[in-house]
């Protein structure tokens, strides 16, 4: 029956059916190809059941032609013998008793089954069953493909040290000047016909909304991929953590100046040479060696120019200044002598921002460079980057920080940039200006020109006006064209209210302290509770535990000591990077709700998606073509499916864009119930929650003041 029915819906949907995902088309065949499906009188039945994806998944242009496509697949799918037709309904004239007739020894007789369509063979099922596993095969090999190409990009991208070049170039010269130029991915063009000069000493943010190729536009810079990049402008990008090794992570940023290394070994080389020499005492020339002398002389002579060299590279304090890099982004001392593959990958992130800011290429590039860092470190960050001397790029989700370190913005809007002078908030209102200005001039224009129109369709054929009319024309002619304004569609956090409420206590800590196996108590003693009212931000530096409070709360862990009481009816949702990195990347975000909530139907997981802004096409993409802030989308639809009455978030505002941030803050304030969350982002804390909690000492306590207080205090000591 499968088998049939996927003939019949390959030919009717004709190529179209070729250019969809595989998984989509098998769906719709097995809904279609249900001994008990009910196509109705003119499919209705089937549109009802796959419509709505018929057209989202560009199988059919529109609902008309949806409605068409159902009835034809009704009527096919008749011809094959695969629609149960429904027994006839007519009016008795009597009550019929129906065992009138029948001898009383006579009892009814069981009806054999008839079996309606052909039956699958097993050599059928056999075959169906490799089809699947063979489109599996495609679907892993084609993401395998895709993670080898961003491997095979990374790999071609130069390699950038610590440049001690002579400074002979004037700051106008080092400016870059890109024109008409185009970024693409995967066939799908991001920018189309940019044009922007990025001013020496000038830091832009690049702002915009995620999936828009702003990570894409940084990584074809960084491997020169961009006509009018000059080779030897020194291009950092930060993206990558570094590798874990035996270096530790202070030699792991000095041995990014690579003349300098290589200067210290010769060095050593060639005093250790002097030493053997004075140790042996002359020698003689024979067999073409130099005597001591001559030897000693050149390692002499060497020696004086590296140390030339090293005073004008300033290679002595080159140490002091990596350290005091790694110290402002919260590394101690005895962390810096620590090897690199004994710390974390937020960790190695780090080191890589450490290195790439002792590198001081001439243009930097930083994505989201505060996705890893803890308040006190991103506020050194801010403070470093205000005095950066050269050209960076920055991309972040976090208003104030783009207020505080940027100059100019670059906006990345339906395939073009633009670039704006000012900060963020500046920008912002600038654009919005431009809109409302545009918006006047369209309407004003539209009117003038429906104005003119009139005159010309009424006055067309009179002979007495004709000039007018001629002269109207020719005004319409001339009449520039102003584009109508198309806003993006608003962003969605729309979290699902729980249809009940528990009774107090929800969440209460009695006493209770932890501390992980073989390793020192990390919480002592903590007492507070939490209900369906509290919205409650936790900070404090990275590392203190703050995560593991998250932990503690939603039964992951238990405590040490102590008691935790949890509702046995309150359901939690909780959100942390783990739930964004263990997405299905093979899959699309409705396959992946569907196994996660087998037997729900598809249009419920279609609407839940859709209240988070997943919607359309974006269902049906393969993950691993989503931007960041898109899975984070995708992770937060996952956790809320069962109405949740309390949301734990850890940095959640990770990956997402400016517009989702003020979109979550949005949702969480509408959200009824109670919200915990870990962040550091000072617009998120100050919109959505009232209440801040500071982590410190083995301690949990709430903070007298506001974020900005809070953020006064740790300034002062940065």
């Amino acid at each position: 029956m499968v088998e049939v029915a996927s003939r019949v819906v390959y030919e009717v949907l004709g190529p179209r059916a070729d250019d969809v995902d595989k998984p989509i088309i098998d769906y719709i065949i097995n809904v279609l190809a249900d001994e008990d499906f009910d196509f109705g009188l003119h499919g209705e039945g089937a549109f009802n059941a796959v419509g709505e994806l018929l057209v989202d998944s560009g199988c059919v242009r529109d609902v008309a032609e949806g409605q068409s496509v159902c009835s034809i697949l009704s009527d096919k799918f008749g011809k094959h013998g695969l629609v149960k037709t429904k027994p006839a309904v007519r009016s008795l004239a009597a009550p019929l008793r129906m065992f009138d007739g029948m001898d009383e020894d006579e009892t009814p007789k069981k009806q054999v089954e008839v079996l309606e369509g052909p039956v699958l063979s097993e050599r059928d099922k056999a075959k169906i069953e490799r089809r699947k596993r063979k489109d599996e095969r495609q679907r892993e090999a084609q993401y395998q493909m895709h993670l080898a190409e961003m491997e095979a990009a990374k790999a071609g991208m130069p390699v950038v040290c610590v440049n001690h070049g002579t400074g002979e170039d004037g700051p106008g010269a080092k400016d870059i000047h890109l024109e008409n130029f185009n970024v693409s991915v995967g066939g799908r063009e991001l920018i189309k016909e940019g044009t922007v000069t990025l001013s020496f000493g000038r830091h832009y943010g690049l702002v915009g909304r995620n999936g828009t190729g702003k990570t894409t536009f940084l990584r074809h810079m960084a491997m020169h991929a961009i006509d009018g990049i000059p080779k030897n402008r020194q291009i950092l990008h930060v993206e990558q953590e570094v590798v874990g090794d035996d270096t530790i992570a202070l030699q792991c940023v000095l041995n990014s100046d690579i003349e300098r290394t290589q200067l210290l070994e010769e060095e050593a080389f060639l005093l250790a040479q002097q030493r053997e020499i004075e140790y042996e005492g002359p020698m003689e020339k024979s067999n073409g060696k130099l005597n001591g002398g001559s030897d000693k002389d050149a390692a002499s002579e060497r020696l004086q120019q590296i140390y030339k060299r090293l005073e004008f590279i300033d290679a002595y304090s080159a140490e002091a200044r990596a350290a005091s890099i790694l110290a402002g982004l919260s590394f101690t001392p005895e962390m810096q002598r620590k090897p690199t593959k004994s710390f974390s990958g937020g960790w190695r992130m780090r080191i890589a921002l450490a290195r790439a800011l002792f590198i001081e290429p001439d243009l930097l590039l930083l994505d989201e460079p505060t996705n890893h860092l803890d308040l006190h470190a991103v506020l050194w960050l801010e403070s470093y980057l205000v005095k950066w001397p050269k050209t960076f790029i920055v991309v972040s989700h976090a208003r104030e920080f783009l207020n505080t370190v940027v100059t100019d913005i670059l906006h990345l809007h339906g395939q073009k940039l633009t670039c704006y002078k000012g900060d963020y908030d500046t920008f912002e209102r600038t654009r919005e200006e431009q809109l409302k200005n545009q918006q006047k001039a369209f309407e004003s224009s539209e009117r003038a020109k429906a104005h003119m129109q009139a005159f010309i369709d009424k006055f067309r054929y009179n002979a007495k006006r004709a000039s007018l009319v001629q002269s109207r024309i020719k005004a319409l002619d001339r009449m520039g064209h102003v584009d109508e304004v198309v806003n993006d569609p608003d962003y969605k956090f729309d979290f699902p209210t729980p249809d009940d409420r528990p009774g107090p206590p929800i969440i209460s800590f009695s006493d209770a302290s932890f501390g992980y196996p073989g390793g020192p108590l990390l919480f002592k003693n903590l007492n507070f509770g939490i209900d369906l009212d509290s919205r409650i931000a936790m900070v404090g530096p990275n590392g203190i535990g703050k995560s593991t409070i998250l932990k503690l709360i939603s039964g992951e862990l238990q405590p040490s000591s102590g008691t935790v009481f949890r509702s046995a009816k309150v359901r939690m949702a909780v959100f942390s990077q783990h739930h964004v990195d263990g997405l299905d990347l093979s899959s699309n975000p409705l396959l992946y709700m569907m196994r996660c909530y087998p037997g729900v139907p598809e249009q419920k997981l279609r609407a839940h998606l859709g209240s988070f802004g997943v919607t359309g096409n974006l269902a049906l993409q393969p993950m691993y073509t989503l931007s960041g802030g898109q899975k984070s989308r995708v992770a937060f639809a996952k956790i809320t499916f069962k109405k949740p009455h309390i949301i734990l978030l850890d940095e959640p505002s990770n990956h997402l864009d400016l517009d989702a941030v003020e979109a979550l803050i949005q949702g969480l304030v509408l959200f009824q119930g109670g919200v915990l969350m870990v962040s550091h982002d000072e617009h998120l804390i100050s919109g959505s929650v009232g209440e801040l909690w500071v982590v410190s000492e083995g301690k949990v306590a709430p903070f007298p003041g506001t974020f900005p207080d809070y953020k006064k205090i740790l300034r002062s000591s940065v």
